[in-house]
């Protein structure tokens, strides 16, 4: 039997198929469109070729992708079905991408190992490199595959990816679909010598291939190379494949107002299909009839899926607010086995992550500098390589979308990354990770695919730290759906959070004040775990209702013990985790003092305590029997200098004074017994520093 690069006609015409599905499922979506049965569509026309040539290279529900949005060819190839796709284009309920959650062509399937797919571009590089780490180490020989246009490599994740996948040798391919242009930009505008097979020379154990995308058997070749060298386990390979757009970038695009007729007559002339039948019907394993034949097969195949996806339901809408997180039972807390000794609670974090460590085979930990001797900045990971190894506790890159973007990879292939960011000032590099992937992974995908971290971060005041080094970061996470944030006030409580966050099957944001690393406490040997979103009532009073988190908690106990001594009775709740936050256990207190002060570590607007002062004045005001006050830091970063910082900090002194106004208790003044602000930005004589 006839071969064509070892393809028998039954294989070339099912690969042909596979493209023409593509191709007519391009045409339909856009008719489709246009009767007002769909808003969106982004095509794959002109980029079949080189995507069947992956599939075919790769072992379906074995292998890993991360496709982008042109990748419908792709998909197909991996045995998604025509219906799905439908399916996804008309969100209707049984979409297996997301649901109806994702705008179309955003891929997703289980089943397939096709990784759910959010619309930032160039996030997804990072992922799929954290999931050829676990490949690598689960030595499994499955290969991971990640795709998007030129115009993405632009974005530094890019090379942030290709810096961790050479270094590392792990078996990825990044597949560059070149069609020229980003949305209108042409690649000679964005990218270095205009070409992205140059721009990527020079990183180790990295193989090169550029091909003509629109030539199947070409491309074949270098995926069959690629593939095979990444399963031997000699590392990743960039493919460019240089394809053609026939189609606007998108269905609110219009390509002819920024490319000449001649430019778009040329592209057409390189019809990955046309270069297929060629091919076949030139080397005499295929003549014209018998593609004729099958693409009017296949419109007649469409049409049919097609006017059968527009009957399918359309989601619930009681289920709108579905899978934003588990619906797992929250943990329990677990009895304490205190210890006699105290300890200071950056190693109550130490013993916390050594715990599990023990339990779980797959838990990882890494982050910058977090490896012995070092152990971390503020020594929280001290003696943690040295125990498990190199392979489950190192350094990453000074790259924190790399640390949070590979972590997702991880945990969606099973694993339990707990990661450190350096500072909360520099987390940034990261939101765009944590805001559009951590949080939304297991919405988008309805369901289908979850990535439960841990993403340990110091915050809060920093010795002479200024405007770089003392952020306080909760409020900007506080809207973020999908993620929890825990901030403990004290080493028991840090040590119980971490437990119950690992085990948690949401992402978690562990938020250490720095102030706080030194403080001690007894803190219970073993498993010991605090449920998250269980607030802890330190004082029962009647008087007034304190809520404090982190280090605004120690301030409010020297506070309250002054006030108490003064005949007011405060009740002061730590609330140890403020995403879930127990307002029930607020309404509660409040219901009995009818005062309400909360305590904020970071800035007044926006903060965490005008949210709470938010709820509670809008939805519980008949509990109040006057306004609610906050105490937070002023509207702006922290400076180095003395004279700038002063009054900076919110003390026991200021909670006191709060307290006696909103008491309206005249004649008293805070009095010697209470600590003396510090001159500058340390919480108190007692601190020694976070070290």
């Amino acid at each position: 039997m006839p071969k064509l690069n070892g393809y028998s006609k039954k294989d070339l015409l099912d690969i042909y198929k596979k493209m023409a599905l593509a191709r007519r499922l391009d045409e339909k979506q856009l008719i489709m469109l246009k009767q007002g049965k769909a808003f969106f569509h982004i095509g794959c026309s002109g980029h079949e070729a080189s995507q069947m040539a992956a599939a075919q290279n790769m072992i379906p529900g074995k292998d890993w992708s991360y496709p982008y949005y042109r990748d419908a060819a792709l998909c197909l190839g991996l045995g998604m079905t025509s219906k799905e796709q439908l399916l996804s284009f008309l969100a209707k309920a049984d979409d297996p991408n997301s649901g109806g959650r994702q705008m179309p062509q955003h891929y997703g399937h289980k089943d397939l190992r096709i990784v759910s797919q959010s619309s930032p571009t160039g996030t997804q590089f990072l992922q799929a490199v954290g999931c050829a780490m676990s490949r690598k180490w689960e030595n499994d020989h499955e290969i991971v595959y990640v795709s998007s246009g030129e115009g993405s490599t632009s974005e530094g994740e890019f090379h942030e990816a290709l810096n961790w996948a050479s270094r590392e040798k792990l078996p990825i391919i990044f597949h560059i679909q070149d069609n020229e242009y980003a949305i209108s930009v042409h690649v000679s505008e964005q990218t270095s010598g205009s070409s992205v097979f140059s721009m990527v020379n020079g990183y180790d154990n990295l193989s090169r291939y550029e091909v003509d995308g629109t030539n199947f058997f070409e491309t074949d070749l270098a995926f069959r190379e690629a593939i095979e060298r990444a399963r031997q386990g000699k590392g990743p390979s960039v493919i460019v494949s240089n394809v053609v757009r026939l189609l606007s970038h998108s269905s609110s695009d219009d390509q002819k107002k920024y490319r000449k007729k001649e430019d778009l007559d040329k592209d057409k002339n390189r019809d990955p299909l046309l270069v297929f039948e060629k091919n076949c019907i030139k080397n005499k394993i295929l003549k014209e009839g018998d593609f004729e034949k099958l693409r009017n097969e296949i419109i007649q195949i469409v049409d049919q899926d097609a006017e059968w996806a527009d009957k399918q339901n359309h989601p619930d809408p009681n289920s709108a607010t579905n899978h934003i997180y588990s619906n797992e039972p929250n943990l329990n807390e677990t009895p304490s086995n205190y210890k006699n000794e105290k300890i200071v609670l950056v190693d109550a974090i130490n013993h916390a992550m050594h715990e599990e460590m023990k339990l779980n085979d797959k838990m990882i930990i890494y982050g910058e500098d977090i490896a012995d001797p070092k152990g971390g900045v503020f020594t929280a990971t001290r003696g943690l390589s040295d125990s498990f190894g190199d392979k489950r506790v190192f350094n990453s890159p000074l790259a924190e979308a790399s640390i949070v973007g590979t972590a997702v990879g991880l945990a969606t292939t099973g694993w339990k990354p707990c990661v450190e960011i350096q500072f909360g000032d520099y987390i940034w590099p990261a939101m765009m990770q944590i805001r559009n992937e951590v949080a939304s992974m297991r919405y988008r995908s309805n369901g289908s695919w979850k990535c439960p971290m841990v993403i340990r971060v110091p915050v809060g005041g920093y010795i002479h730290g200024a405007i770089c080094h003392s952020q306080s970061i909760d409020g900007y996470f506080m809207h973020m759906p999908g993620i929890r944030i825990a901030y403990p006030s004290n080493a028991e409580d840090a040590k119980g959070l971490l437990l119950s966050s690992i085990f948690d099957p949401n992402p978690v944001l562990f938020l250490e004040h720095r102030w706080l690393h030194n403080s001690t406490a007894e803190v219970p040997d073993g498993d010991f775990r605090i449920a998250l979103g269980k607030c802890k009532k330190i004082f029962n009073g009647n008087r007034i209702t304190i809520v404090s988190m982190s280090y605004m908690t120690v301030e409010a106990i020297i506070a309250s013990k002054y006030l108490e001594k003064h005949g007011i009775g405060v009740e002061l709740l730590d609330l140890r985790s403020i995403k879930p936050l127990d307002l029930d256990a607020i309404i509660s207190s409040v219901s009995k003092t009818g005062k309400l002060l909360v305590l904020d570590t970071g800035a007044y607007t926006c903060s965490v305590a005008s949210d709470i002062i938010s709820k509670i004045s809008i939805n519980h005001a008949s509990v109040l029997n006057g306004p609610p006050s906050i105490l937070a830091m002023p509207d702006m970063p922290e400076p180095t200098s003395y004279g700038l910082t002063k009054g900076f900090y919110i003390r026991a002194a200021d909670i006191v004074k709060e307290v006696f106004n909103m008491l309206d208790i005249k004649g008293i003044s805070p009095h010697d017994d209470l600590p003396e602000p510090e001159p500058h930005d340390v919480p108190g004589k007692w601190f020694q520093g976070p070290f």
